[in-house]
């Protein structure tokens, strides 16, 4: 398969590239907010889930995704001195404002969240090299997420 270049421009678009991350790990260390820029980074290692199963292993490629037109940063539920942790990514979704602007919310398992105000949806994702196997395929046992808060938010 050849490697997966996405551009997301809209909620729909947006959808596209969070089916794409869904069980995506990424390292607290491996993002990043670069104010000036107004541009928000990070490093993954997504299950290719339209990858066949070969031999009986799943395959991971490494993935770049980047946001522009941020305005802000906020996390939740990331200790600092946990910057070598390892979150599993469930979801990319926006929650608009004032249309065009609004909120992109990466939503990660055990209740880790990075809020993006942005000015507009303008994201990329991009695969950075080979695939590789691994062990096991990600499972979910179908329980609803509920809806995030403000409590705990903190600049990024």
């Amino acid at each position: 398969m050849t490697d997966l270049k996405l551009l997301a421009l809209d909620e729909e678009d947006l959808a596209v590239v969070s089916a794409h991350l869904q069980d995506a790990v990424v390292k607290i260390i491996d993002m990043g907010f670069l104010p000036t820029a107004q541009r928000f980074a990070l490093l993954l290692n997504r299950f290719d889930w339209d990858q066949q199963v070969v031999a009986g292993e799943s395959v991971r490629r490494r993935t770049g995704l980047h946001f522009e037109r941020v305005r802000a940063a906020q996390c939740r539920g990331m200790a600092a001195a946990a910057r070598d942790g390892v979150l599993n990514l469930l979801a990319v979704t926006f929650l608009p404002t004032d249309a065009p602007s609004g909120y992109v919310l990466l939503t990660f398992s055990g209740g880790a969240e990075v809020r993006l105000e942005v000015e507009c949806i303008e994201a990329g994702l991009k695969d950075l090299g080979p695939a590789w196997g691994c062990a096991h395929a990600p499972k979910h046992d179908g329980r609803p997420q509920e809806a995030p808060d403000d409590a705990g938010m903190h600049p990024a």
